[in-house]
């Protein structure tokens, strides 16, 4: 029986408001409300409220033979929580089926799984408490933020213990190899590599409201009939796209929801397919290794990292967040540690991209700059700002150290 997983994607980033550098000293508040909760809520209502209804309703009729995954960021379930309540409760009715699986990520969507071992274990601690405070859940696979993915990673994750991992099937990385298998790591062999059907899900989140696709209009039906056409000795086939792939990326006028709301029923109706968790899926034994020295994503063509670090602007910017881990471990402050999630963002380095045209299809949130440049600038001013808090942080709490120590030796 073929195993077929549905795994969506939500996040949002908290988008920084325009930040002068005459503000460096006078202002550390650094955030956009009005604009996050307007793109909560849109997102809301146009794609996560009608969808989950749906998933609702398919889980009501089909019971546990349907199954959906989510990978959901913890600064869109801040945002839930902020901006839309009832987008948070949802989730947790459908939790409450049994039917949802949850992924874990790191907390704020960040790059740091490229930098610092310490760091990436906090976030992803943190990420895994709040999905068991939101949704009473433990994950066991990891989706790294971008889906990004190597040895190291998948080593690190290993002693954060979980069995498996999912990332992109891209070309380089298999070759000849089919991406519909489980796979293991080269360096850990007990670590899982679930892979992304990258075209097939493409076909979904890209080419659904493309009138120019040689297979446009796509149906449940004729989606199903490929699935069933794949190579039987195949063992599973991973979907994963953005949830705005429903309502936003495709409006609703476009059948992207009776897409959705049909497709479990047109792939029974084909025999040999059964939808399944990526834990579920990760039980599998691997059919071989696969070596990913370079870390891989699941964007552009390249399906590498160049969209958030490929050029000098984006290296900039992230060498000097993460020249802050040594003085953000000695920081307690509950403020400055909300502002360090915030700023680590992936979005924020993307939104500097000179890979614009390239990568803008690609990506589910459009940049709000008018330029690479001025994303930089605004960026690179908070964080000037927000180093000076760090710092002064430091060193206050050194000299009550000190203090403390001088009037303990005089009173002893």
């Amino acid at each position: 029986m073929k195993k077929i997983a549905l795994c969506f994607n939500i996040h949002q980033p908290f988008r920084l408001k325009r930040y002068r550098f005459f503000d460096l000293g006078s202002d550390h508040y650094y955030y956009d409300d009005y604009s996050n909760e307007y793109n909560m809520r849109r997102l809301a209502d146009q794609t996560i409220l009608p969808g989950n209804k749906i998933l609702s309703d398919l889980i009501a009729a089909h019971k546990d033979r349907f199954r959906v995954s989510f990978s959901i960021s913890g600064t869109a379930l801040d945002q839930f929580e902020l901006y839309a309540p009832d987008v948070l409760e949802s989730f947790q009715q459908l939790a409450a089926t049994g039917c949802v699986e949850f992924l874990c990520d790191t907390d704020s969507c960040s790059l740091v799984s490229l930098t610092d071992r310490d760091e990436f274990a906090d976030q992803v601690k943190r990420q895994k408490a709040r999905l068991k405070n939101y949704f009473n859940y433990d994950p066991e696979v990891f989706c790294n933020t971008q889906m990004i993915y190597s040895d190291q990673i998948g080593d690190w994750l290993y002693d954060l213990g979980f069995q498996a991992v999912l990332t992109e099937g891209a070309r380089h990385l298999l070759g000849w190899k089919s991406p519909n298998f489980v796979y293991c790591s080269s360096t850990n062999p007990r670590m899982k590599i679930l892979l992304r059907n990258y075209l097939l899900s493409d076909d979904i989140g890209l080419n659904f409201s493309e009138p120019q696709w040689s297979e446009y209009p796509l149906t449940a039906d004729k989606f199903a009939s490929w699935l069933r056409a794949s190579d039987p000795k195949e063992e599973d086939i991973i979907l994963a796209m953005d949830y705005n792939v429903f309502g936003e990326k495709n409006s609703a006028s476009s059948g992207i929801f009776e897409f959705l709301r049909y497709l479990p029923s047109a792939v029974f109706s084909m025999g040999g397919m059964e939808f399944s968790s990526l834990k579920n899926i990760s039980g599998q034994l691997p059919v071989g290794p696969l070596s990913v020295n370079d870390p891989i994503s699941w964007v552009d063509e390249e399906r590498d990292l160049t969209a958030w670090l490929g050029n000098e602007l984006q290296q900039e910017a992230f060498q000097k967040l993460y020249s802050l881990i040594p003085y953000m471990k000695k920081i307690k402050d509950p403020v400055i540690r909300l502002d360090w999630r915030y700023l680590q963002t992936s979005n924020h380095f993307r939104f500097m991209s000179t890979k614009y045209f390239s990568t803008e299809k690609l990506f589910s949130i459009p940049s709000p700059y008018e330029s690479p440049y001025d994303a930089f600038i605004n960026y690179m001013n908070i964080l000037s700002d927000f180093t000076i808090r760090v710092k002064a942080a430091v060193n206050a709490t050194m000299q009550k150290k000190t203090k403390k120590t001088y009037e303990k030796t005089v009173h002893s």
